[in-house]
């Protein structure tokens, strides 16, 4: 049969180029035979001289007569048991170039095994077949260490002779390492174990004074960090490598300015939460980024709680293309949910989030569902269909200055949109309704943040409607129809909706008729209401529009970097952290609050402009000018945490505070904006919008 017949199966091809159908490989493979026995030739070799040696020991080189007969008599016997001890520790399966402490630890248990046996035999056979004590623990010990040498110097080969590993070499660069501890030594084991990197560390840095004069791998500790600015010794040192990753962000900064301002680049390896989550290695050096030096310090979570209430459970996120339901689909994914819902409206960034998760070994449990949350039979078909049991609402128009110059878009889809998820959610049984807003959204000087406070006040006054009602909606037998006012149904099919009083103002009731086959189960899920909360961070480190990329694009092209005012400060969070104490406020969350992220401290955006600066090796006003052009429209000098109206209570968890709104909410406002929403300019549009959210402060042309 032609090879060609087996084309549609795998194949392994081992060393010499055979190849082999998958599953067939012969039992007797050449190549590997051939392996064995080459070790075991050298193996017995080092057991035989460590066994003729330990003789020569004992007797001081000169070895009666009787003695050498019984070596040679017993060398057979002394070979045949050490290589059995070898083969049990599966020495002749390990490549003899890597050799490390599990292997030391086999080789000795090997040996002391094999040794233990040949006393035996000292004590239980006749006198001429006893060899010396001396002899046997001087062959225990020649023997081990003979092994260990052999290994070891097969591994110093590969690791610093063999010239062609790894291709050709590369220049050698002088680093210096920032940390003596287990980091950096094993950060310095393998620069020096790779000569290919092309680096070789010079010395040490530690705040540690126990270590100073110390060798780290034959490596010096010079002393601390700061002794690096009056040396002279590290002229020709190119690059510091901050071996920290316990550092704070104050100490980091103190060395990335001392190295930087002698010339070397700066680099750092990754921190102890990207070590802890397995996505990098201790050696996979990185350039100091600006998250680095801002001082954001490690979240708690209550990972179990996140667990038990996301685990088996069909979980929906809109825009899972953005940053942050980007991020939101791969914590949940990794927290084992029965299906997560992606919907995103640009299929590119969907797409990307999808192969994301298919890299990470998640993708068998997303779905990814490209979707407009304004599309209304769409969403609802989506609803209906996947049955999701809790929302994630991170679909937004974020963009402050873009938003200020078309509001109509800003209400439509932060205000519209989200009231229609609402309904959805109510409608279809949902659980748990987390909708992701901002600190803009506090007395807002932004159609965004605008639209973000009256989407906070709408969900608040559906989880007031809920509390009153005793439920989200009232069930209808299998079958059954509501029709609203007029007799007009909101979206045909299983959603109908009707519209109730809720003291003064109008909110939406909906209600399902059940979809075939689904049963008691399903009125089950509609006997509680949906819980609706909302989560408020401020800006999130390298998010789309956020002024980190603006600042590295404006420096890599020789500046200037722009900045709106020298005062202006925000409050920074990173992607996974503000994530994290989303779902953390999720399980916090008993419907009708407002949760707010603990941030820190502001930062001022000058500031944060003049460290990237200077993380990329230019030097302010020297190298890049600092421009500084005045707040745009719609934007403030700062963020506040808290609106007047609102009443603050702590939870359990220490980042996160609970707020409950008494702000007034008026569907029939809302419903005449919608109505007139393109037969109105801009400055209509935002001083309607103030009507409705009476703290706006718009920006007018």
């Amino acid at each position: 049969m032609s090879e060609d017949s087996h084309s549609s199966a795998p194949f392994v091809r081992v060393k010499g180029g055979t190849r082999f159908p998958f599953g067939t490989r012969p039992i007797v493979d050449p190549v590997q035979n051939g392996r064995m026995v080459v070790l075991a030739g050298i193996y017995s070799a080092i057991i035989a001289m460590s066994w003729f040696l330990a003789y020569e020991l004992r007797f001081d080189f000169v070895v009666p007569e009787s003695y050498q007969q019984q070596r040679l008599f017993l060398l057979a016997v002394v070979i045949g048991l050490k290589l059995g001890s070898l083969v049990a520790a599966r020495q002749f399966g390990s490549m003899m170039t890597y050799f490390s402490v599990p292997d030391l630890l086999r080789l000795t248990w090997a040996m002391s095994g094999a040794s233990l046996v040949l006393f035996l035999i000292r004590y239980l056979t006749p006198l001429e077949f006893t060899p010396p004590r001396a002899v046997l623990l001087s062959d225990y010990m020649l023997c081990l260490g003979g092994l260990c040498f052999g290994r070891l110097a097969t591994r110093m080969f590969r690791e610093r002779l063999n010239p062609h590993r790894k291709g050709p070499a590369q220049p050698q660069q002088k680093i210096v390492i920032v940390g003596a501890g287990d980091a950096g030594a094993s950060l310095a084991r393998e620069f020096i174990g790779s000569p290919s990197r092309g680096f070789r560390p010079v010395a040490f840095f530690d705040d540690d004074s126990s270590k100073h004069g110390k060798l780290v791998h034959g490596v010096p500790v010079y002393g601390r960090p700061e002794m690096v600015a009056d040396s002279q010794d590290f002229d020709g040192v190119a690059k510091a490598v901050i071996a920290m990753p316990s550092a704070t962000a104050r100490r980091i900064r103190e060395i990335v300015l001392l190295f930087s301002q002698r010339g070397m680049k700066v680099e750092t390896l990754p921190s102890l939460e990207e070590l802890a989550s397995g996505r990098v290695r201790a050696s996979r050096i990185r350039p100091v980024e600006v998250q680095d030096l801002l001082g954001r310090e490690a979240v708690d979570l209550d990972s179990a709680a996140i667990r038990n209430h996301v685990e088996n459970r069909v979980v929906l996120v809109t825009g899972a293309g953005g940053s942050i339901g980007a991020e939101l689909c791969r914590q949940i994914a990794a927290l084992n949910p029965k299906r997560l819902l992606m919907v995103e409206q640009a299929e590119g960034a969907l797409f990307n989030t999808e192969q994301e998760l298919n890299e990470l070994g998640l993708g068998t449990i997303a779905v990814p569902l490209v979707a407009d949350i304004l599309d209304a039979e769409r969403m609802n078909y989506i609803f209906g269909h996947y049955g999701p049991e809790i929302v994630f609402h991170a679909a937004a128009h974020k963009h402050v200055y873009l938003m200020e110059r078309q509001p109509a878009e800003a209400f439509r889809n932060n205000v519209l949109g989200t009231r229609q998820l609402a309904r959805l959610a109510c409608a279809h049984g949902v659980e748990a309704f987390v909708f992701i807003s901002t600190d803009k959204a506090i007395n807002p000087t932004s159609v965004m943040g605008a639209t973000k406070r009256l989407a906070e006040i709408q969900l608040m006054a559906i989880a007031a409607m809920q509390e009153r009602e005793g439920e989200g909606g009232r069930e209808k037998g299998e079958g059954s129809e509501v029709r609203g006012e007029g007799g007009r149904t909101m979206l045909g099919g299983e959603l109908r909706a009707e519209s109730l009083e809720l003291g003064t103002k109008r909110l939406l009731d909906v209600e399902v008729a059940p979809r075939p086959g689904r049963g008691e189960a399903w009125a089950t899920r509609r006997t509680r209401p949906t819980k609706f909360m909302a989560v408020r961070f401020g800006n999130v480190l390298g998010s789309s529009g956020s002024v980190i990329p603006i600042f590295k694009r404006q420096i890599a092209n020789g500046g200037p970097v722009t900045v709106t005012h020298p005062d202006v400060t925000r409050y920074f969070m990173t992607i996974p952290e503000a994530v994290g104490l989303v779902l953390q406020s999720f399980v916090l969350g008993e419907g009708g609050e407002i949760f707010v992220l603990d941030m820190g401290q502001p930062v001022k955006i000058a500031d944060l402009a003049r460290q990237m600066i200077e993380l990329s090796g230019f030097k302010v006003g020297d190298d890049i000018e600092i421009k500084f052009t005045g707040l745009k429209p719609g934007e403030k000098l700062f963020e506040e945490l808290q609106h007047r109206t609102e009443a603050y209570t702590a939870t359990s968890h220490p980042r996160i505070m609970r707020f409950t709104s008494g702000a007034m909410f008026s569907e029939s406002g809302v419903k005449e904006l919608e109505e007139r929403l393109y037969a109105l300019d801009s400055n209509e549009v935002k001083k309607m919008l103030q009507r409705l959210v009476p703290e706006y402060t718009p920006f007018l042309d």
